[in-house]
């Protein structure tokens, strides 16, 4: 597949983390599909609260793999929305589940990266993609970089995010390195968050010897300490407040029924889960910094996805 020449505009300097998963958490609260027969609000809030089908995603396609097990790539869309605002994905990863072998792999793809914008007839960052066209055209943009297709996507935003993590009660990651932002202490070693304390864990750039890419390091920490927290988390109760802050921060192409068959059939792909970050080089035109990604790299993440199949 060609690709055009990149060029991109600057950016504000804003975080997010995904929520990897995010429904699967809430489907893997330890009560299984009890969950789903207690809480009638639930189809309720995925159908006509969350579910956002997109053009640039054959539906169809993706529940013809979940019925037959095939291994799925989900795209996972960070926005840094306010009210009022559009906002950009300030966080863009690819999760692939391979729920024959049970693995899990997650590809994260830097904000500065430059792409063609597909649909918007530019190249740009690729978290402008968001900007300009919304989730269908970040994913249409992902899927021509990579020459991938997704079958899902799963856009949570900001608030939606602390709110989960609360919820939750705290979640506990590996930190690598240790710094102080003035208001938390982190040391090295295991770290436990609540909600507030991880967001500044994953905003930080300037005190990371690796920049950005520490941060987006530090973003998959998060999202695999989200996951683990919530498949163990075995209390009924929290499953309707856990819809609720969901349905009003987060939006898919899954809808009820394809929740369902992903907790009966996926759920133990978090088993084996390995993570990579797509790699380039940075460079500075006309005083906006960018992440030049070379084309033997996005072949080596091209087949990375591709490869995950039975």
């Amino acid at each position: 597949m060609s690709r055009s020449e990149r060029h991109a505009r600057k950016g504000r300097k804003k975080w997010f983390v995904i929520i990897p998963l995010a429904i699967i958490i809430v489907l893997a609260l330890g009560i299984g599909t009890y969950a789903f027969s207690i809480y009638g609000n639930l189809k309720s809030t995925v159908n006509k609260k969350m579910h956002e089908p997109v053009d640039s995603i054959d539906t169809k396609v993706g529940k013809k793999k979940l019925k037959s097990k095939k291994p799925l790539n989900i795209l996972l869309i960070g926005s840094d929305a306010r009210p009022g605002e559009k906002g950009r994905s300030d966080a863009l990863m690819v999760l692939s589940l391979d729920p024959k072998h049970d693995k899990m792999q997650i590809v994260s793809i830097p904000r500065d990266t430059r792409t063609e914008i597909v649909g918007h007839g530019t190249t740009d960052k690729i978290n402008h993609a968001y900007a300009f066209g919304g989730s269908n055209m970040s994913v249409a943009t992902v899927e021509n970089l990579l020459d991938v297709e997704m079958d899902y996507y799963v856009r949570i935003n900001m608030d939606g995010f602390k709110e989960l993590v609360n919820e939750l009660g705290t979640i506990q990651v590996d930190n690598e390195i240790e710094w102080d932002d003035g208001k938390y202490h982190f040391t090295k070693g295991p770290t436990e968050m609540d909600g507030d304390k991880t967001m500044h864990f994953v905003q930080m750039r300037k005190q990371d010897p690796e920049g950005d890419f520490g941060r987006t390091k530090r973003q998959r920490k998060v999202l695999e300490g989200i996951v683990d927290q919530g498949a163990t988390v075995g209390s009924v109760p929290k499953i309707s407040s856990l819809v609720d802050i969901l349905g009003d921060n987060m939006a898919t192409n899954l809808d009820f029924e394809d929740m369902k068959k992903l907790f009966q059939d996926y759920r133990n792909t978090r088993n084996q889960m390995t993570d990579y970050q797509l790699k380039g080089q940075g460079t500075t035109i006309n005083g906006v910094y960018y992440l030049e990604v070379a084309d033997d790299e996005i072949q080596k993440v091209h087949d990375m996805i591709t490869e995950i199949r039975d």
